[in-house]
């Protein structure tokens, strides 16, 4: 047989298939435009047919007939699911966070019933709820009975008990036992985030054997990059990479090119934890044993990175002073409930804050430039503080802090703290005798700034180090409530040296 090129033959593949187009990662907001765009159509077309009913005359009716004519032509609605159907679950679930819940309804009664599982698992728990609660009992268990075990499981919490049982019934008994497996899992583990879709063989056969057995799936597990070496009790030998597979010897065993140093994960493990690891190691998947060591699943990294936005949305949130996630569009009354809090332990602190002040009303009234220049201790403080508490508490989160290294950090950024308030507590107090130079106090309102801009940096770096790592140690968020206290720290305490120092100075 004579030697084909390979580029030719490359070419003649690709001209037999359509060409793909590529995706654009501005698609979704595109969409969301056309959509919003298109459900303004529908609301003036509603708006004027509901007009018509209530005018009188016939002159005017057929105005307005001939108006929405040209309104629905072509049809909103189908130009609508039209566009709903060429867009990815998660372009879909995208736009459906982003409409207000009467539009959202709307929209979600076009999408098809057989891509309303997909759609589900990539939208919002709070927006899912509403979902959810706008399908009928059939509609749910046909959303979700197209979907694997793992999935299933991801949905089941925000499911009807009832829907769970009747899509259970309908499973295979394997099926069955990966749905109680990832339901028995805490949903911060390992074990709440596998994918139970993966390929195993074993170590005694060929690479051609191996070869053969991929050939006969219509497609692979998404994010295969490398299948599974068990032996005959399930146990995990090693792992084959994709691309060894493809480069080495046919005939060659498995035992001989797979790779036995294997990263594994245990089902129990935490999934923060498997996320450092991914990212650590540039994983696309790794292996999840049980107890027993036994291979029951993989993690992949989809998973990872959507548990890593998830955390990361989580402490924004956390540091807003919010309690959970809320509907963009969710009623005032929901919205200011959730946002009570915090606002309750601003207002507490603020008052505290307050009375600090009260407590040196006279020097105040003796010197009246101290309340002009004040804010500006406890503000840079704040500053200096967040940005060592933002680099705690990320350091935190990688496992980067332990109990052998925290007295040296505590020490560099008290160190950082004391050479800032130094130099910057100089410029603010030559500001600040630049400003009252004509005044008898002028001098002595300089060296006020200067002291209490160097004590109140220390305090704000020991509150920023100490906060996070007494949180963490107490097993609680480190970002819950960290920015909120430091906040209460540099003020009431700014004000107090401030004031504190002024009082001493100028007697």
């Amino acid at each position: 047989m004579a030697e084909q090129n390979p580029d030719i033959l490359a070419d003649n593949a690709a001209s037999d298939r359509a060409p793909q187009q590529p995706r654009d990662p501005e698609e979704a907001a595109r969409a969301l435009a056309q959509v919003q765009a298109l459900l303004r159509r529908h609301s003036l077309v509603e708006q004027v047919s509901a007009r018509q009913e209530r005018e009188d005359g016939n002159e005017r009716r057929e105005l307005v007939e001939e108006l929405v004519g040209e309104l629905v032509q072509p049809d909103v609605l189908d130009e609508l699911r039209s566009r709903l159907d060429q867009l990815h679950p998660a372009d879909v679930a995208y736009i459906l966070e982003a409409l207000p819940p009467e539009e959202r309804l709307i929209t979600w009664d076009l999408v098809r019933a057989e891509r309303d599982g997909e759609i589900l698992l990539e939208v919002s728990d709070w927006v899912r709820e509403t979902l959810i609660e706008s399908m009928d009992r059939d509609e749910l268990v046909d959303a979700v009975e197209s979907l694997d075990a793992d999935e299933i499981a991801d949905l089941a919490p925000d499911l009807p008990r009832d829907v769970v049982e009747e899509v259970s019934r309908q499973l295979t008994q394997a099926e069955r036992d990966q749905l109680r497996a990832a339901m028995s899992y805490d949903e911060d583990s390992v074990g709440a985030l596998m994918d139970f879709d993966l390929v195993k063989v074993r170590e005694d056969v060929t690479l051609e054997t191996v070869l053969r057995y991929l050939r006969r799936f219509d497609e692979l597990p998404d994010h295969t990059d490398q299948v599974f070496v068990v032996d005959r009790d399930n146990r995990l030998r090693g792992a084959l990479p994709l691309g060894d597979l493809l480069i080495n010897e046919p005939d060659a065993l498995v035992s001989e090119v797979m790779h036995r140093d294997v990263l594994t994960l245990d089902a129990i493990d935490e999934a923060s934890e498997a996320a450092q690891a991914f990212e650590r190691y540039d994983l696309v998947s790794a292996p999840v044993l049980d107890t027993d060591g036994r291979l029951i699943g993989r993690l992949v990294v989809a998973d990872v990175l959507d548990l890593i936005r998830e955390e990361g949305e989580s402490d924004l949130l956390q540091k807003a002073g919010l309690r959970e996630e809320e509907d963009l569009f969710s009623s005032v009354w929901d919205s200011a409930k959730n946002r009570w809090l915090w606002l309750a332990l601003n207002l507490c602190t603020a008052f505290f804050a307050s009375r600090v002040i009260g407590a040196f009303e006279g020097t105040i009234e003796k010197v009246v430039a101290l309340a002009a220049l004040m804010p500006i201790v406890a503000g840079i403080a704040g500053n200096s503080g967040n940005q060592t508490m933002a680099l705690v508490i990320r350091s935190l989160a990688l496992g980067q802090i332990t109990s052998g290294n925290a007295r040296r950090l505590l020490y560099k950024e008290l160190a950082v703290a004391a050479l800032n308030g130094l130099v910057w507590g100089g410029v603010a107090g030559s500001f600040a005798w630049w400003l009252y130079r004509d005044t008898p106090e002028g001098v002595l309102l300089g060296m006020t700034m200067m002291l209490a801009m160097l004590l109140n940096l220390l305090l704000g770096a020991l509150i920023a180090l100490a906060v996070p790592l007494v949180l963490e140690r107490s097993g609680r968020d480190p970002a819950i409530g960290s920015s909120v206290l430091l906040t209460f720290s540099t003020d009431s305490m700014g004000f107090f040296i401030f004031l504190g120092l002024a009082t001493l100075l100028f007697r």
